[in-house]
């Protein structure tokens, strides 16, 4: 039955099918729930939800970000900003942390499903077209396949705020990463922006009162940004190195 399974191109991409059907499903009739103001007239609701059933609501809040990082649905920015909202600051003795530890594994969880279903329902024949396209992904799948440089690409593609999440999901699961690294990079990759969205999330409270909407470009501010690339260029060392020994050799 397994040969069978791996034989038959639709079974094999059956789960991507399902991704894609239910990601433009998704697109059109969720735009009006996961949004900033589907969270600001629910507030109130959520935060008595999560008072009297704390653990329940981190489990279900962990299962929705997973399903809605899987399936791309829109609202990974509302959801990260949930999580601020929701846990960013409770317990107040650990301020932004709970939050940013939810909000990364969620979106783990369902980065790894998606890098899952790619790998088993498009590997090598998509891979191949990637060969032979040209731009920024063809480079990010160039870097990835070399063993040597993985660890330092990988999480290169999740430090730096250009590489679409979507792509860093996708690119790894054809070039044969393995699943470890992969899921450590991610985890550890997207954390420093998870961090700073999730602090944004933690002040919701405020802003709700005074009838605004959250900054959410403050990730491109000098004091946010700069750090940011500084962990990119130093996850990026190895390549440089490697390129310039490369140089040398020649």
């Amino acid at each position: 039955m397994s040969d069978t399974t791996t034989a038959n191109p639709i079974l094999r991409r059956l789960p991507l099918i399902v991704i894609v059907i239910v990601a433009v499903l998704g697109a059109w009739l969720l735009r009006d729930y996961l949004s900033f103001d589907a969270l600001s007239q629910n507030r109130e609701a959520l935060l008595a939800f999560r008072d009297a059933n704390y653990l329940l609501c981190v489990l279900g809040f962990i299962a929705a970000y997973a399903v809605i990082v899987a399936f791309s649905l829109p609202g990974a920015t509302i959801a990260t900003l949930t999580g601020g909202f929701l846990f960013g600051s409770f317990p107040a003795a650990f301020p932004v942390l709970p939050g940013a530890i939810f909000n990364v594994t969620g979106a783990t969880i369902g980065a790894i499903a998606l890098f899952l279903a790619a790998r088993w329902g498009l590997g090598q024949s998509l891979a191949k077209k990637m060969d032979a396209s040209d731009g920024v992904v063809k480079r990010i799948k160039d870097g990835i396949d070399d063993e040597g440089n993985q660890w330092s690409m990988l999480f290169l593609i999740r430090l730096v705020p250009a590489v679409p999440f979507f792509v860093a999901n996708l690119v790894p699961a054809l070039v044969g990463v393995p699943l470890y690294r992969f899921a450590v990079t991610t985890f550890f990759g997207i954390m420093p922006g998870a961090v700073v969205y999730t602090s944004v999330g933690a002040g919701l409270g405020e802003v709700f009162a005074r009838g605004e909407t959250p900054d959410l470009g403050i990730i491109f501010q000098p004091a946010i940004l700069l750090p940011i690339l500084g962990l990119s260029l130093l996850a990026a060392l190895p390549l440089i190195i490697n390129a310039l020994r490369g140089k040398k050799g020649l």
